[in-house]
């Protein structure tokens, strides 16, 4: 694991997303729409940040590796939460798969968040949240990237 992790976010992407429709009540529709994104390291390459844009929101991530930890923190923010800043997910890549767990509030509830991280020329993210300590993992949105 390093700093180089996450070097193949570098740049422009059309990004398909599948995600449940009401995340917070726990819903059981899927949608689909599409998002541009942007990444870039900063740091020296110790961190990226990427922008992802939709049409009704506009949304940015910030993942900074710690070398002393050996481990990625990733934070995110959008304009559909004005002003918050998500708890950081940590983890780490393991033979090209990339794991990373946090906490955080949804809906009223305390959840275990998951994302997965499949590398490669079309990446993809998977989110997933656990509303009973880790035992069991409901998927609630994918990220399908493509080279824009």
């Amino acid at each position: 694991m390093s700093e180089n992790d996450f070097n193949f976010l570098h740049g422009r992407w059309r990004v398909a997303n599948r995600k449940i429709a009401d995340i917070v009540g726990r819903g059981t529709e899927w949608v689909e729409f599409e998002t541009q994104a942007e990444a870039r390291p900063l740091l020296g390459g110790a961190a990226i940040i990427d922008s992802v844009f939709a049409e009704d929101w506009e949304g940015m991530t910030l993942r900074q590796y710690d070398p002393a930890a050996d481990v990625w923190r990733i934070w995110w923010a959008s304009t559909r939460a004005p002003g918050h800043l998500d708890p950081p997910l940590e983890g780490r890549f393991t033979d090209g798969h990339g794991v990373f767990f946090g906490d955080d509030v949804v809906g009223g509830h305390a959840v275990k968040v998951r994302f997965n991280w499949t590398p490669g020329d079309e990446p993809v993210w998977e989110q997933r949240f656990s509303y009973d300590g880790g035992e069991t993992w409901e998927p609630n949105w994918v990220m399908r990237f493509t080279r824009a």
